[in-house]
């Protein structure tokens, strides 16, 4: 039940296609990749997909054995509410041997990160059920296909796209980062392709496009299995606005990443801000205050000129 009294109301997958006359296919969980021995590379969602997620949509209502994920996949510099690998071991170990419910709203992150949770859930013994509240984006996609039952709700998108990296260096530099980032976009392709039954071909062409799907487009094609009441999220505005502060943080990052390495471009940002620190949203009384974003929006705009 809801706070109003209202019950949340979850489609069957199965009824929710055959409503819409489209088919529902048996899966298994497709299998592990395998990550690198050495990650010399930040593989991250692109600066764009944080417009395009609102991080206050939460699940109405919470049952047992729930891993959240309700913010970006691997460790975050700007925040301490970041999903890792190690968070999610933690709560799986706890778990034991039970069902789990993996509750999703994430414009993604790490891609590396999130291969290694997606791992992880596979080797969880008891069923994993997915439900996408809002946004499964790049690396949170990922994850989402190690749901034996993927529910998404009704106004819910799942984005998936080619490998996007930060990365500075000459011509031979990107010519080897393009050739180690190849074989991945192909594993994401077969993860894919095992759980949707989708074409790979046509799943290469839609990562090509960056492609978001929305509720019945994901049931069609195959990347979840139902949809759920319109009922089943609720906003929580103070948690939406203490991340959106932090996503400002994120995308600035970025944005001069293309001109500098990474860590040069978070010098440049606490310079800017006064410490790391300062920049998280929860951590000062002003995080969030829009004054030094602005200047430090001249100051990427100088630099990009």
């Amino acid at each position: 039940m809801t706070a109003s009294g209202r019950r949340v109301v979850l489609i069957d997958g199965a009824a929710a296609a055959a409503a819409r006359g489209l088919r529902v296919l048996a899966r298994e969980r497709p299998g592990r990749i395998k990550l690198p021995g050495k990650v010399d590379v930040a593989a991250l969602s692109k600066p764009e997909v944080y417009d395009r997620w609102n991080p206050a949509i939460r699940a109405a209502e919470s049952g047992p054995n729930v891993i959240r994920m309700f913010d970006v996949i691997g460790r975050d510099y700007w925040s301490d509410h970041a999903v890792t690998l190690e968070s999610v071991d933690q709560a799986l170990t706890g778990f034991g041997s039970a069902d789990v419910e993996i509750h999703i709203n994430s414009p993604g992150g790490d891609m590396f990160e999130g291969i290694a949770i997606y791992n992880r859930l596979l080797q969880h013994p008891g069923k994993v059920t997915v439900k996408v509240f809002g946004l499964a984006a790049s690396a949170a996609s990922i994850i989402a296909m190690a749901g034996e039952d993927i529910q998404i709700g009704a106004a819910a998108f799942i984005m998936i796209h080619n490998c996007w990296v930060v990365a500075v260096g000459n011509r031979h530099d990107f010519a080897e980062t393009a050739a180690f980032l190849e074989p991945f976009d192909a594993a994401m392709v077969g993860v894919y392709a095992a759980r949707t039954g989708s074409d790979e071909a046509a799943i290469a062409g839609w990562m090509d496009a960056e492609t978001y799907m929305g509720a019945d487009l994901a049931v069609e094609r195959g990347f979840a299995d139902g949809v759920m009441g319109a009922d089943a999220s609720v906003l929580d505005e103070e948690a939406g606005a203490s991340a959106r502060a932090g996503n400002a943080v994120r995308k600035m990052e970025l944005a001069l990443c293309r001109s500098m390495p990474r860590t040069q471009a978070r010098e440049l940002i606490s310079k800017v801000k006064g410490t790391h620190d300062a920049a998280r949203p929860s951590a000062t009384p002003g995080a969030g205050d829009p004054n030094w974003l602005g200047a430090a929006a001249e100051l990427i705009a100088s630099l990009r000129s």
